[in-house]
């Protein structure tokens, strides 16, 4: 459960320019009425209906589907808020879970959802509100039973409203340095007041106060019964079942829900004051960020969806190709990404944004970024739109469309049921791939909007220079606004000469025939090509021309030394920078590529449409093999390095805690510290000798998989060792271990500046079988639910509070996680001490039904079903990794699941959890001592057997 951020946080600002903005769609395709326009590589049926209270319900029949999802999304947010109870919605969001007329247990349905291997959330945004959840599919009829209770009678018990506003205060706390949630409370500091944007959307123990003079249920049940109607709720369920079964799970139930005839709220205020714009507005990050973002207020884009004018020109301005605003600010060193797209939409009025990440000598040249900036909309206005580029973009969508993947369900019915809201039935599932018509007066319009005069210019960064810094209220964030002179944002820099507009994309597929052959049942090693392992299956099993190739390339040099493992990214920064503006189009073209470091080495993934795939591939590898290192991308490289280890200390206190168990105790991996010191004093000298010799040993391996021939895998690994391999020698490097836990509990207490504690509790297993792993699995699954309901719950004790399989490396383990803002570490871990001794007494009472209910749990989740390629080439690769190359590890495991005892459960349990026999509990303080000898003593000891 979590406050959702509006729709500007897709233009975040490292994330690249959202594709999903681009993709447009023209659709000859038409099917019998109730029925939405869907994809031809699509097999399910759909069903679109209003039941008698107004809600509207998008059935989806997935034929053969192992898991079943239903999303509600409420047309209320927290712009609904009333002015005095901020945070309400959110906090109603909160309340819907915990008990109902027919379910009052307040727990009940969330161990319902987890005992039959599932999950379940909702978050709250600023207009609406989605609560979703996915289950084995068998379930889905009681499931949606207690679902729909959920709208329909919600009881609000009175002490559980006083006991969840704690919850919330505790979520509040626990993102309270977070430099995202701050610089959103910047933006709300500044928006007009007359819009409720500006209030404050999360809730904490003041905003929702329960005072005899101020009772809280009462405010709660008001604004339920003010804002939640039938008539503004939308439903996407999806399951196995027939559309007829479908429709009759819900129409019993949900039409229970009351139709209060109520509209959606209806924003006439605008977004900033007008007398605001221009202006700049600079506030204080605690991370080492540096972030400059362009607001510009666009009228609202939802009605706009067939042919998406801001998508069009959010495209252009956030291409990163040859010439492209971005790739001259990049070679010029003054940027490290940019993205453009819609920002906050709410129906009436709208932004776009421009965001950008900047580097030191960037943030010197804020000025020259921005006259770029709009040199370049200038270019796009004056010459950017055009014919073909709209032809080429519709192509693309088409060839996307045409070709569309099944996604997870939970992820399908959020989106479904969000976009019910704002589009046709018939549309629901094309919206996002459609452009209907080249309509170049929309763009201009759009691009008329984007002046020097018409803008908020904002930056955050650590430690400015504010001449009169004012406060946010209730996160302290230091910020500060100015007035920005347009007249000085005008005329041409040294760079305005570089931009250039994207040339027609040489990426587009045009062979999108599937390849002869039956799909493989696994892969096959084609043997060794020049010492390469050289694994393939021929996979076309979901009807698309897409194929996925990884090769990693293993070298004893990556894991020698914290050095060389800062050495190795470093490297691979280098070769990401010099193919990123000429790879670009292929990425708009549905070619995907990462080269990313690991363990042992660097892996270079290629995946798509396999027409032009070699292509890309090729290239990627000539620049593996030479790359081309200057002194400015070195030093942008090395400085964002060390930003980035840096601003692990603002880290929350539990991703602190969990990342020290793992640098701790993963072979190869190394701490903070000791890559930081080396980050600091590598040279660009140094970097370029190692790129020469990180390829000179090499243990490599390369699996092609997908819409692939033989003969076409055997060509890229020819090219793998014409490019990179030819004057390798061949080594063994060996995959990593996980040391293994001395007897008993260590403890270690990191330094950590946050108001809450964190506290991770591992529990380690005694050795890497399929047998220790099942048992550890099946205890997670079965403790997961009633840790949350006592530590969270119960005791209130924080927002962060989860029990999970903690695994690495094969390596089994338990781990209790817990951030709180009020309690010590001794008292987390005295709650946990007191819910592990009253578990025993359940676990002890566990019946052959719920035990065998609770390994079908797990199961289900280790068989889930397919949906796309990636999901297979992903696990055919990490099987190759471990070397489990009969391809049936997962079938081990649940073959193994099906044969823990319950005797053999309950020994684990007082092992682990009682007895904490290999433990490692990481808390945090303000006040804690160097743990160099605790590292030292654990990086000392051997790796855990393998039975």
């Amino acid at each position: 459960m979590r406050p959702g951020t509006p729709v500007s946080a897709r233009s975040s600002w490292l994330v690249k320019p959202l594709i999903v903005l681009w993709l447009l769609v023209f659709s000859t395709l038409t099917l019998a009425a109730g029925s939405p326009v869907k994809s031809p590589n699509d097999s399910n049926d759909y069903r679109y209906l209003t039941l008698d209270n107004g809600l509207r319900v998008l059935l989806v029949s997935s034929p053969g589907a192992d898991r079943a999802a239903a999303s509600m999304n409420v047309a209320v947010g927290s712009g609904d808020d009333p002015a005095d109870r901020e945070g309400l919605a959110h906090f109603l969001e909160h309340m819907l879970f915990l008990g109902t007329e027919k379910y009052p247990d307040p727990g009940e349905y969330q161990q319902f959802i987890k005992s039959h291997g599932g999950s379940h959330n909702a978050f709250t945004a600023f207009q609406d509100t989605n609560y979703f959840f996915d289950i084995q599919a068998d379930y889905l009829e009681p499931a949606l039973d207690r679902f729909a209770q959920q709208f329909a009678a919600p009881l609000f018990t009175a002490d559980l409203v006083d006991r969840e506003r704690q919850a919330v205060h505790s979520e509040f706390s626990a993102k309270q340095k977070e430099d995202g949630r701050r610089f959103y409370s910047v933006k709300k500091a500044i928006a007009n007041p007359d819009h409720s944007f500006s209030q404050f959307a999360v809730g904490n123990l003041t905003t929702l106060a329960n005072t005899e003079e101020l009772p809280l249920r009462p405010d709660l049940i008001r604004f339920w019964r003010n804002h939640y109607s039938a008539n503004l709720m939308t439903l996407a369920v999806t399951g196995p079942q027939s559309l007829d079964q479908l429709e009759a799970m819900v129409r019993g139930r949900f039409a229970a829900i009351e139709n209060r005839g109520l509209q959606p709220r209806h924003y006439s205020a605008p977004l900033y004051p007008e007398e605001l714009l221009p202006a700049t507005v600079t506030a204080e990050a605690l991370k080492d960020v540096r972030n400059l973002t362009l607001s510009f207020p666009i009228p609202s884009q939802r009605d706009e969806y067939r042919n998406k004018p801001a998508s069009y020109v959010a495209n252009l301005l956030g291409h990163e190709g040859p010439g492209s605003l971005f790739d001259v600010l990049k070679r010029a060193g003054l940027v490290d990404s940019l993205s453009a797209g819609s920002g906050m939409d709410d129906g009436q009025q709208a932004t776009l944004e421009i965001s950008m990440a900047l580097t030191p000598a960037g943030l010197d040249r804020q000025q020259d970024i921005l006259k770029l900036t709009f040199d370049y909309i200038n270019l796009v206005r004056e010459a950017g739109v055009t014919r073909q580029r709209f032809d080429e973009a519709r192509r693309l969508s088409q060839i996307d469309f045409r070709f569309r993947e099944k996604s997870d369900p939970v992820h399908d019915v959020m989106r479904l049921s969000g976009q019910l809201q704002h589009v046709a039935p018939e549309d629901v599932l094309q919206a996002p791939w459609m452009m209907e018509s080249y309509s170049p007066e929309a763009y201009q319009a759009i691009l008329d909007r984007l002046t020097e005069d018409n803008v908020l210019v904002s930056l955050l960064v650590p430690q400015p220079e504010l001449a009169t810094p004012r406060l946010t209220r209730w996160y302290e964030a230091a910020f500060e606004v100015t007035p920005l002179d347009p007249r000085a944002l005008e005329g041409d820099t040294p760079l305005t000469s570089q931009l250039a507009l994207p040339e027609p994309n040489p990426f587009i597929p045009d062979d999108l025939e599937m390849v002869a052959g039956r799909t493989m049942a696994q892969p096959e090693r084609l043997g060794e090509d020049g010492g390469m392992a050289l694994w393939y299956a021929r996979d076309t099993r979901f009807g698309t021309p897409k194929a996925n190739v990884y090769v990693s390339l293993r070298s004893p040099e990556t894991r020698a030394s914290a050095r060389n493992n800062v050495l190795t990214q470093l490297l691979v920064d280098a070769v990401n920078t010099n193919l990123n503006a000429w790879a670009y189009p292929a990425q708009l073209a549905g070619l995907d590529y990462s080269v990313y470091t690991h363990l042992r080495g660097i892996t270079i993934r290629v995946g798509g449409y396999s027409d032009k795939l070699h292509t890309l591939m090729t290239r990627i590898l000539g620049q593996l093999a030479n790359p081309d290192i200057s002194e400015q991308r070195f030093a942008i490289a090395r400085q964002n390095l060390i930003d980035s280890l840096r601003n692990k200390s603002h880290e929350r206190p539990v991703a602190q805690t969990s990342e020290f168990i793992q640098n701790a105790l993963i072979e190869g991996a190394w701490q903070t510290d000791a890559r930081l010191k080396a980050a600091s004093s590598i040279t660009l000298e140094e970097l370029r000798t190692f790129a020469q010799a990180f390829t000179r040993q090499l243990d490599p391996v390369m699996l092609a998989h997908g819409n692939l021939t033989e003969a076409s895998a055997l060509n890229i690994a020819r090219q793998v060792e014409a490019v990179v391999l030819r004057n390798s020698e061949r080594v063994e490097v060996a995959r990593s271990g996980v040391r293994e836990l001395p007897p008993g509990e260590t403890d270690v207490l990191l330094d950590v500046d946050h108001p809450d504690t964190g506290y991770s509790l591992y529990m380690q297993g005694r050795d890497t079988g399929f047998a220790e792993r099942a048992a550890y699995r099946l205890l997670g699954q079965i403790i997961s639910s009633p840790f949350y309901e006592e530590i969270r719950t119960r005791r209130q004790l924080g927002y962060i509070v989860y029990a999970t399989p903690f695994e690495m490396l094969e390596t089994p383990a338990l781990g209790f996680i817990v951030q709180s803002p009020g309690a010590s570490a001794a008292e987390i871990d005295a709650a946990v001490r007191d819910f592990s001794q009253q578990f025993e007494k359940t676990l002890s009472s566990l019946d052959d039904a719920a035990l065998t209910r609770e390994k079908q749990a797990v199961i289900s989740q280790l068989l889930e079903q397919d949906r796309r390629l990636g999901d297979i080439s992903g696990r055919y690769w990490r099987e190759i990794d471990r070397s489990a190359t009969d391809f049936s590890s997962r079938e081990k495991l649940a073959e193994a699941v099906k044969r823990v005892s319950a005797k053999d459960l309950l020994a684990t349990f007082r092992r682990s959890v009682l007895e904490r026999d290999r433990s490692l509990k990481v808390t945090t303080s303000r006040e804690a001592e160097g743990n160099e000898e605790v590292v030292r003593q654990l990086t000392g000891r051997e790796t855990v057997s393998s039975s």
